[in-house]
């Protein structure tokens, strides 16, 4: 659970600037068309962005103003746009089985 309250609150500080600087609406695939997209490599990615972001978030040497900045250089680190994260966050929270796969790759990173 915990890990899914990270992939939100990524989610969520990621989407936020983006949102401010939209000029024209974009048509997003639905969440059961990403859910049937994500690749396994696209799971590790996202398992390492999710939890990278987790704890850059909980990190109070970190100030808030800079913890999106670092949320975001964390996630295009694993290979990752900002906008697939949060495709594939959307899916995680509709799919409990993409949830699970999440999870799983989650547990199988090096503890630290």
């Amino acid at each position: 659970m915990q890990l899914l309250s990270s992939i939100a609150l990524a989610a969520a500080l990621v989407t936020a600037p983006a949102a401010f600087a939209q000029t024209a609406p974009q048509t997003a695939p639905s969440t059961a068309q990403t859910a049937a997209t994500v690749s396994d490599a696209e799971i590790s990615q996202f398992a390492t962005a999710a939890v990278a972001a987790g704890k850059i978030n909980a990190d109070a040497a970190v100030p808030a103003a800079e913890k999106t900045a670092k949320i975001v250089e964390a996630i295009t680190a694993t290979g990752l746009t900002a906008e697939r994260f949060n495709q594939i966050a959307q899916a995680v929270q509709a799919d409990p089985a993409l949830e699970k796969r999440v999870q799983d790759a989650a547990k199988q990173l090096p503890a630290g």
